[in-house]
This record gives C-alpha cells, structure tokens and sequence, in this order.
C-alpha cells in the first residue's frame, strides 16, 4: 500500500513549474502567459521528479522588462513524516532559491507593487539593431553590453537563471570577467500610452586573445525565449553578432563553444544565406569543388572559420544539385563522403605507423584494422545524416 501510495506523489518537475514574463497585473491570472522549462535534472537530478506533494505549482514569475522575481510554492497536501511512515515530501524551496538572485519576493503583492516601476525601464547597453516583424506589427531592439555598462551586472544575474531550464550543461558565468560581450533581444510596445520594453532572449559572447594583437569572439550561450520562439529572433540575434564583429579587423574569426543540433541548424541557415551573396559563391564555383578563395572570403568578410565555410559549400552545393541526375548526385555524394572519411584515414594513417613501429602481439590485436565493410556503412550512415541536416537548411532558405 506504502509503495502504491508514494507512486502516486511523484510528479515531473518540467509539468509543475511554470514561468511567466509579467507585463501587467492582470497577467499573473492568465494561464495562457505559462511557460514551461524544457528541462529540470540541474535542479532537481536525472529523474527530474518531485515527490510529496499533492496538486503541486511551483511558480517563478518575472516582470517582463526589469526581470524582478517572484517565486511561490503552492499544493494542497503535503507528505509529512508523522503522516506518512517517516518519509518526507523533497525539498523545494532551498533547491530553486539558491539558483536565484537574493531578494526576490514571495508575496505576490510586493511583486505586483515592483511590475510598476516597468515602466521606467530603458535597455542597458548600446543599440545594435532594430527590426519589426507580424508585418511591421511588432517591433524588437538589440543591444549589446558589456561588464562595465553601469547596472548590467546585477540584471544579467537574474536573466541567466533562465539558462538552468532551458540550455542543457549549463553554468552561470563569471560576469567580472570584462571579455564577455552580451546580445540583449527585447520587444518594444506600447502599453497605457507608455513605451516598454519586454526581455525575449540573448546571447553571450566571450573574446578569447588571438597572437598577435587579435580576438577570437566564441558564442558561448544563446537563448529565445519560449513566448518568442519560432519567429526569426534567433536568426536575428546571431545575425546581430556577425555584424558586430565583421568590421573588426582584429577578429579573425567568430567560433561557437558546444552548439547544441538546433543552434549549428540556426547557424547553417544564417551562415548559408550570407555566403550565398559572396562572389566565390556562385553556383558555377561551387560546381569545381571546395576553393580556399571561398574559405579565405567567408573569413575576411563574414568571420566564418574554414570548417563552418566547408560545411556551408556543401550546403549550397546540394541546393544546386539534380539529385534526380545520378552522375551529378553521385559527384556531390562522393565530395561530402571524402571529407567525412578525412579523420578515419589519418586515424589509419596513424594506426599503421605504430603497427610498423612495435611488433609486439598484443598490441598488434589492439591496433587491428576496422572492417572495411563497416567503414563503408558507417560513412553512408554519416552521409545520410549530414544530408538530411543540410536539407533542413535548404528548406528554410527556400521559405525566405
């Protein structure tokens, strides 16, 4: 019976918290503002699971421009040692608060009395770009700040709490460090005839030393948030990026650390159209090969480093290919197979130098070649991959 029961008190973490981006009081009762994390295992483990509780909401709730907080527990049972056999109900509280910036609220009616001073927000940083979409219905401002613009500091403290429950391995950085660059996206609306400004996402940047006086910008977290996704503000905000930094002649290039598939996705379709405009580009260069004028292009106009410019040659290549036109498909299939069998020939290369190099049996059997059957499925099986990432970019670009 104890163990039916206890079942029964174990809820998804991910179902029971709910986020909101306040812009009004009337807000906080209006279901449709919640937002759900996509994950919680950073805060709650692998299981991402709570139990002891009975109708649980665990609510964080942020107002739309200043990002001030609020946090709130409510059920209507808990499981208590002296009900229950000696178990108890997971701790919550402590587990979420820690994460956040001190002096959030946890009264609702303090938080309500902060949503005013909203209204007096004005975005830190500098103006980088502005754009509207909806059919100019919509408006968005990017800014760019860095650690010493006056007040950043703390606001960024509660922003990328966010990042727990929607980037996965995600830390917080360590915001002293004056070679972070950061790319804010808001909405800018109107309200009670007021202008005000609502936080959509961001992106961080960090200015790695290249020899001998260069920076090498790497992206380092990206985030739209759930309300604003799947409208181009991604897009829009990486693009923001490179315009940044591609008139810096001391940026050599512009890197990514660990982009997840939907970032390098984003990252292709954005790198891929840009390309698509360079002379080296044109579809009857792409017809003689990989060049390194478009490597060497791609970098002095775009930033782009000579893998992500290979990577985008391939993509444009495809788009100009018949796939319906064997020999021409089977001449774009080979080029993108003899670049993915790159590092399994040198990891050969380097195997039979050490077969030539010791005699010994045993690590001889250890050295042995792989089957050269397996190598051949396993590169139509990376091939099949790529494509199918490579038509997905295709497919946006065509929407454009």
């Amino acid at each position: 019976m104890l163990k039916n029961s206890v079942s029964s008190l174990v809820v998804s973490s991910n179902e029971v918290i709910e986020f909101k981006l306040v812009r009004q009081v009337a807000d906080i009762a209006n279901d449709r503002c919640i937002f759900r994390p996509v994950m919680s295992h950073q805060v709650f483990g692998d299981r991402e699971s709570i139990f002891g509780y009975h109708d649980l909401r665990i609510k964080l709730y942020y107002t739309a421009a200043r990002l001030t907080t609020y946090f709130g527990i409510s059920y209507l049972d808990r499981v208590t040692p002296d009900k229950f056999e000696g178990v108890q109900a997971d701790e919550i509280f402590d587990k979420i608060s820690e994460k956040l910036q001190p002096g959030f609220h946890t009264n609702l009616d303090d938080f309500c009395s902060d949503l005013e001073k909203d209204v007096n927000f004005v975005p830190f940083g500098e103006l980088q770009h502005a754009f509207t979409t909806n059919d100019g219905t919509r408006t968005w401002e990017i800014y760019m700040c860095e650690v010493t613009t006056p007040g950043f500091q703390k606001y960024h403290e509660r922003l990328q709490t966010f990042i727990l429950w929607f980037i996965d391995a995600a830390s917080f950085i360590d915001a002293d460090d004056d070679h972070w660059r950061f790319f804010m996206i808001y909405e800018k609306y109107s309200q009670d005839g007021n202008t005000c400004y609502a936080v959509a996402g961001y992106a961080t940047v960090y200015e790695y030393y290249a020899y001998p006086d260069n920076t090498r910008p790497r992206i380092s977290q990206m985030l739209v948030l759930p309300p604003f996704q799947r409208i181009g503000l991604g897009a829009q905000l990486l693009d923001s990026i490179y315009r940044h930094y591609a008139s810096q002649p001391r940026v050599v290039d512009i890197t990514v650390e660990d982009p997840s598939d939907e970032f390098q996705r984003l990252r292709d379709f954005l790198d891929a159209r840009n390309c698509s405009r360079l002379p080296s580009f044109k579809a009857c260069m792409l017809q003689e090969g990989f060049q390194e004028n478009m490597a060497a292009e791609a970098k002095s106009k775009l930033k782009i480093n000579k893998k992500q410019a290979r990577r985008v040659y391939e993509i444009l290549r495809l788009r100009m290919t018949d796939i319906h036109n064997g020999e021409q498909y089977r001449r774009y299939r080979l080029d993108v197979k003899n670049r993915l069998n790159i590092p399994y020939q040198k990891e050969q290369q380097e195997l039979k130098r050490y077969k030539e190099r010791y005699k010994d049996g045993d690590i001889q059997a250890a050295l042995s070649f792989a089957d050269p059957s397996q190598r051949l499925e396993s590169l139509d099986r990376q091939y099949r991959e790529v494509e199918a990432q490579y038509l997905h970019v295709l497919q946006r670009l065509e929407s454009l």
